[in-house]
């Protein structure tokens, strides 16, 4: 089995480094990452200038674009096979409900589910990352169970790990996603030159949070798997447009 991993932190990242490792014991594992931390990308592809791909002294290969880019990168060019599997992460941090929309991490994945291959994005609930190892064995377990299953269509999986030791996970539950409030309003500040500068405010606090979404799931020590689709299309609102068009 080929894995390609990939993540948005960065290849020097300690959640790519422990996923690897733990995927060495089961599979034949690319790494392609961004060559600095690219959280929050989304699915943007750098079409304005061309890419740079360079290996580190680990083996781990690392381009200076996007995490989207560095998968598209693997897959249409970079590799002679395509991979069986795109896995992306560990990433440092939660990536429920609305988060899946600006994250790269999740974008990775997607690239690969767009481009035909199964993906996997995996997130560490915590910003202090202390057990990235459970998140590995969980994603590991999850791969093994995949290659044993006829899977006859696209797989793109969101998977969010609690930091706790794998011994103290409440099991593994299917998930969809929850809601944020909305989120904090810009911070202004003054640069040294007297510029006013503005960082992007804080994700609002879990508001759909009941039993069922990811975040419940979560806060119950157990694993979220969310089964995510690309089609945007509102059904439900085609005969209002109609309606308007026939008028």
């Amino acid at each position: 089995m080929r894995i390609l991993l990939s993540n948005d932190d960065g290849y020097f990242s300690p959640g790519i480094e422990c996923l690897a490792r733990v995927l060495a014991q089961v599979a034949e594992i690319t790494v392609v990452a961004p060559e600095r931390d690219r959280s929050g990308a989304s699915n943007s592809l750098t079409l304005d200038r061309p890419l740079s791909l360079r290996r580190s002294g680990n083996g781990f290969y690392h381009v200076n674009g996007t995490p989207t880019d560095c998968v598209h990168l693997a897959v249409t060019g970079m590799l002679d096979e395509l991979p069986d599997m795109v896995v992306s992460g560990i990433n440092l941090g939660a990536n429920m409900g609305d988060d899946t929309i600006y994250s790269g991490t999740v974008a990775a994945a997607t690239e690969g589910f767009l481009l035909g291959v199964p993906s996997i994005a995996v997130s560490l609930c915590s910003k202090a990352g202390v057990h990235f190892e459970t998140a590995a064995q969980v994603v590991m377990e999850l791969v093994l169970m995949i290659q044993r299953q006829d899977v006859r269509e696209p797989l793109l999986l969101n998977v969010n790990v609690p930091d706790v030791p794998y011994a103290e996970l409440s099991g593994t539950v299917v998930t969809r996603l929850g809601k944020r409030h909305k989120a904090e309003a810009v911070v202004p500040t003054v640069t040294p030159r007297k510029e006013t500068v503005y960082w992007v405010g804080a994700a609002g606090e879990a508001q759909d949070a009941g039993e069922g979404t990811d975040f419940y799931a979560v806060s119950k020590n157990q694993v979220s798997i969310t089964p995510l689709q690309i089609d945007l299309t509102h059904n439900a609102q085609m005969p209002l447009i109609r309606s308007w068009l026939a008028k």
